[in-house]
């Protein structure tokens, strides 16, 4: 298992916000001992050079060799947070994403490599199952936008 840890300087990121029905698509976030700490929904980190949408559609490919399509305009967080003792600053645009009809059909989660080669998984969860287990839905705040939407 690889230790993560914020960089020192601000990240600009995409996400993409994939349902199923009325369970959202989300990858899981460990803390250093694999536990799980909580979960985020799928994508990355802006390129230089790179618009957000780009972003957004290249990691899908990369982490799922799918081709998505943003079908929304995007929420926009600003989220500073702690991560096993060291503060991350990051700005993210979250934005509803289409997969190609039939993708992952009849699979409850999806196993990817990040860049770094570490496998995540990925699974669908309700908000309403996830605040029945206490299980924090990241960037802080997200699970209140999503509610009110």
């Amino acid at each position: 298992m690889t230790v993560w840890r914020p960089p020192s300087g601000i990240r600009v990121k995409a996400l993409g916000l994939h349902w199923r029905n009325d369970a959202l698509l989300v990858m899981d976030v460990l803390d250093d001992a694999g536990n799980l700490k909580g979960v985020r929904p799928l994508g990355g980190t802006v390129e230089f050079g790179e618009t957000w949408q780009v972003t957004l559609v290249r990691e899908f490919k990369e982490e799922l060799d799918i081709d998505v399509q943003i079908t929304g305009a995007p929420m926009v967080f600003e989220n500073i947070f702690t991560h096993e003792g060291s503060v991350g600053h990051e700005v993210l645009f979250l934005a509803d994403v289409a997969f190609p009809k039939g993708a992952f059909e009849g699979q409850k989660e999806l196993i990817f490599a990040e860049d770094s080669g570490e496998l995540c998984r990925a699974s669908w969860w309700t908000l309403d199952d996830l605040k029945a287990q206490n299980i924090p839905l990241y960037p802080d705040g997200l699970m209140d936008a999503l509610a009110k939407r």
